[in-house]
């Protein structure tokens, strides 16, 4: 094969980031980075002092769900920094509050027994509606559904 029958590739070649390196746009990743700013920052401020506070708790799931809320708010820094990488965190914060709102707060609120506590709870479950809006669901069918699985051996 001669020179003369190779393909000139210097013209091909873009200095333009492809579509893979900017797959998600800014505005999208400021989006995230404002709502784990705001889980951070919001739920945070509630929980964290109840951490500090080593308070005995009376029942021990109580407990459990304030560590658990507690290391949520500090992840969600990384998500700061890395707002794609820490999507799972917003799929677990989005999952728990549909959860609750379906398997508890609907429940008590067609029984007329919702309490000051479950109505701040479903306020606070009802605010993850925001989590489907700002989700880059192209990013997550791309690299959590169509992507091939990590190997099992």
């Amino acid at each position: 094969m001669s020179m003369a029958s190779t393909p000139d590739l210097t013209n091909t070649i873009s200095t333009r980031p492809s579509r893979t390196t900017h797959e998600t746009s800014l505005l999208r990743l400021y989006a995230l980075r404002g709502v784990y700013l705001l889980i951070a920052a919001a739920m945070g401020s509630q929980i964290w002092p109840l951490v500090f506070s080593h308070r005995h708790w009376n029942d021990l799931m109580h407990g459990v769900a304030v560590s658990m809320l507690a290391a949520v708010t500090a992840l969600c820094l990384l998500g700061l920094r890395y707002p794609l990488k820490m999507l799972p965190l917003l799929f677990v914060e989005f999952a728990w509050k549909t959860v609750w709102v379906l398997a508890m707060g609907v429940p008590l609120w067609q029984a007329g027994q919702m309490d000051a506590n479950a109505w701040e709870t479903m306020k606070a479950c009802l605010m993850g509606v925001i989590f489907p809006l700002v989700i880059p669901w192209g990013y997550v069918w791309r690299h959590y559904v169509k992507a091939p699985s990590d190997r099992w051996r």
